[in-house]
């Protein structure tokens, strides 16, 4: 696991240490992404940089790592879990090694399939390639997008890098996309490729770009999750799922070091738990919870982790640390991000590295398998199907109906088309809403172009498997996977998802939309395939998450603090502040709950103060050692 850097220009003087002290800048700012190693190369076109966190170990973790007498040279961040197998197969070809390692084996798959080696590839992973003799760069982002990738263009100079702050910190010119800030304030999230930096984009999962000097890049997708039902029994269904999950959960197991796992009081957590268990009985687990009632999942842990017999560590997250971890979790989270369950996930990851370098999430599970409780919307709503003539009456009597009115919300859904409605797990402010406080709204920016072209692709589907279909695109690596990352790498730990893998995605997307979400429950095939594996107290009990009580503290003890971040920001360019104040005191007096609107906002704010108001971003050792105190 790792970090990576680099610089592409078309020609450049070998003795010219400019590049070398750039990549090196870079570098500084994901030291926390491998604290145990460092290196570089250089050649008369591109320099690369490399953080290492040692997790296997083998000879050869060093990178930049070559192969084939100095042709190709890589950096690369991840874990390849079916690495045994294709080294295998190309020792068979006559293809030689030097190392026992993931890295040595990705590089040769690329010397003898080239762009193809990618489909062979069962892992998270970003990488990049440069072969010497064609001055070729290649890099690609894994499936599913676990591992991040950006890159910018600056003059002659092509930075990539995995987080996009390695980028901003030396890029020359930079310019706000108010674009990307728009769907920001809808999504909580900056859709990728897009981010607040208009010169920086993020290399989409299941993508490859491959970039000459002097040449324009040239992105190409590999991978599409798309799904393809096929009718089964429901046992063999349960067989196939507990079959490849176990699988999974072994794979993800490989490490030297210790692994541990998160563990919250829902059934996809205890799902690893219960599988790693039977792999590895020393398995730790780590829990969070807040001091609320109501908002404290660690005595549900504490028993599942009782009931398999595992060791559980847990902490207990104050307003207090809330605000003050605030600033560094946006740090590192690149882009705000307003989902208010990253925050805990940061706390935790945290936690887990007191004691473990790598643990395994539950992440995934949700979107392959059915498991948010929206994702029943369209039967409720079927009704509508029958009413479509008059679909359009209805929807204007009800945007005339009083707001508080029982009905009203139900009418508005029923009547608007879902391409219209669901934009992802996340839909914080309209179009309407955004007008009113965006000081330079575009009206030919709607949120509905970000979600149009997976509509389009998934037209043929069902309306569950649609939605599915656009969570999986949008909402899980924009959020869930983004948050992921870079809660975990803050503080050096590595994360495995066993639920985002292609073999695991294989067996998902066959399962048609009534046995993901049967007998009115979420993951129905899911819970079957793991009753008798997972305690009964969690089987099915309804979907939690990483509940924050942002709504009573936005009220109370955090209302202070959330106006004083209002009118500090230098945001007025963008936002109008009156607005903001007004949603603040509406929620505290009880009029609404703006608690995700006001947090979306926030994030924002903070991020500006960061990345533009400040003179200086500090690099990754100085927030680390801020972090360290908290």
């Amino acid at each position: 696991m790792c970090g990576f850097v680099g610089c592409l220009t078309t020609i450049k003087n070998t003795k010219d240490l400019n590049d070398q002290l750039t990549v090196s800048d870079m570098n500084s700012m994901i030291v926390h992404r491998g604290p145990d190693d460092s290196g570089y190369f250089e050649d008369e076109h591109i320099t690369m940089g490399f953080r290492r966190l040692s997790i296997i170990d083998l000879e050869g973790g060093h990178q930049p790592l070559s192969y084939d007498n100095d042709r190709y040279w890589m950096t690369f961040n991840g874990e390849i879990y079916n690495y045994l197998e294709l080294r295998a197969d190309l020792k068979k070809e006559g293809y030689e090694f030097k190392t026992d390692s993931d890295s040595e084996v990705i590089i040769a798959m690329y010397a003898r399939y080239k762009e193809k080696c990618v489909d062979f590839l069962r892992g998270m992973y970003a990488f990049v390639i440069w072969d010497r003799d064609t001055k070729t760069m290649f890099a690609a982002r894994d499936h599913f997008g676990i591992k991040p990738l950006y890159y910018a263009e600056e003059g002659d100079k092509f930075y990539y890098a995995s987080e996009g702050k390695a980028i901003y910190k030396v890029l020359k010119d930079k310019s706000f996309d108010k674009a990307a800030l728009q769907d920001y304030m809808t999504f909580q999230f900056v859709p990728e490729p897009k981010t607040l930096t208009k010169e920086i984009k993020a290399v989409l999962p299941g993508h490859y770009i491959i970039k000459k000097p002097g040449q324009a890049v040239v992105t190409k997708r590999y991978f599409k999750p798309e799904f393809n039902v096929i009718a089964r029994p429901e046992e063999e269904y349960v067989k196939r799922v507990r079959n490849v999950l176990l699988d999974s959960v072994e794979k993800h197991m490989r490490a030297d070091v210790t692994v541990g796992s998160f563990l919250s009081g829902g059934i996809d957590s205890s799902i690893v738990v219960a599988l790693a268990r039977q792999l590895s009985p020393k398995l730790k687990t780590f829990s969070v919870g807040f001091e609320r009632e109501g908002y404290n999942e660690i005595d549900v842990a504490k028993e599942t982790a009782a009931k398999l017999d595992v060791e559980n560590f847990s902490t207990v997250i104050t307003p207090q640390r809330f605000v003050e971890a605030f600033p560094c979790f946006i740090w590192n989270m690149d882009d705000p991000l307003a989902d208010p369950a990253a925050v805990p996930q940061y706390f935790v990851a945290k936690e887990a590295r007191k004691q473990v370098k790598v643990a395994l999430t539950g992440e995934g599970a949700d979107e392959l398998f059915g498991g948010y409780t929206i994702y029943h919307e369209p039967y409720s709503l079927k009704m509508f199907n029958y009413t479509k003539p008059l679909n359009g009456a209805l929807h204007a009597l009800a945007r005339i109906i009083p707001e508080g009115v029982k009905g009203k919300s139900f009418l508005l859904r029923g009547t608007t088309l879902l391409e219209e409605r669901y934009v992802g797990n996340a839909f914080i402010f309209n179009e309407k809403e955004k007008q009113q406080f965006m000081t330079q709204y575009d009206a030919n920016q709607p949120f509905v172009d970000v979600t149009k072209p997976y509509y389009d692709i998934a037209k043929n589907y069902d309306p569950v498997t649609k939605m599915q279909f656009v969570d999986i695109n949008q909402w899980l690596n924009g959020d869930l996977l983004h948050n992921a990352d870079r809660t975990t790498m803050a503080h050096s730990l590595e994360l495995r998802t066993p639920f985002l893998d292609k073999e695991v995605f294989a067996v998902a997307r066959e399962i048609p939309a009534d046995l993901r979400i049967a007998n009115n429950t979420t993951k129905y095939i899911l819970r079957k395939a793991v009753e008798g594996i997972v305690p009964d107290h969690v089987l099915h009990r309804r979907k939690l998450g990483f509940p924050v009580p942002l709504r009573f503290w936005l009220k109370d003890e955090l209302y202070d603090w959330a106006k004083d971040q209002i009118l500090a920001s230098q945001t007025d360019k963008y936002l109008d502040k009156t607005y903001m104040l007004k949603l603040l005191d509406d929620h505290r007096d009880g009029k609404a709950d703006n608690s995700r609107k006001l947090w979306t906002v926030l994030a924002f704010m903070m991020w500006h103060k960061i990345y533009v108001e400040n003179d200086y971003l500090p690099d990754a050792e100085e927030i680390q050692a801020t972090a360290a105190k908290i």
